[in-house]
């Protein structure tokens, strides 16, 4: 009895046993290996594309779209890219005045000038480029409320 309670106290993993495991597994490896190598694969690229997937969805582009985003500062530049698209659509539509054309040519320059502090940013210290991340996301949303009260919304 006092044997038995000694063994289940002792490591699990003991030198025999890992040298036993490495046994099996030369014999094994080359059986199991090219029949589960296709399985990892095709499972590695399905992760990979709801990985993807998931990311394009949080920056709210296309998949396709998602290389042009990256970087501590992608989701900015994603907002960037929607809200110049969204003042190029407001300049061609129909119901756009001088008014709303004047906003869109001012939207447009400061939009231009939001993207270079983003990239900017990208080799600042950590506390510097939160804050310009900051006060660049204030801006756009300033911005994206004007725009969305130009277009009755």
């Amino acid at each position: 009895m006092a044997r038995k309670a000694k063994v289940e106290g002792e490591a699990r993993f003991t030198p025999k046993r890992a040298k036993n495991a490495v046994a099996v597994a030369k014999v094994l490896g080359p059986v199991v290996i090219p029949v589960v190598a296709p399985f990892a694969v095709r499972a590695a690229g399905t992760a990979r594309e709801l990985y993807d997937r998931y990311q394009a969805r949080k920056l709210g582009v296309a998949v396709d779209q998602l290389g042009s985003y990256t970087g501590r500062g992608a989701a900015l530049h994603a907002r960037i890219a929607g809200l110049a698209q969204g003042c190029r659509d407001l300049e061609k539509s129909e119901k756009a005045s001088a008014a709303d054309k004047t906003f869109v040519s001012e939207s447009l320059s400061t939009l231009e000038q939001l993207s270079a502090s983003v990239r900017a940013a990208e080799r600042m210290p950590a506390a510097r480029r939160k804050a310009v991340h900051r006060a660049v996301a204030g801006e756009l949303e300033r911005l994206e409320g004007h725009l969305l009260h130009r277009l009755g919304i």
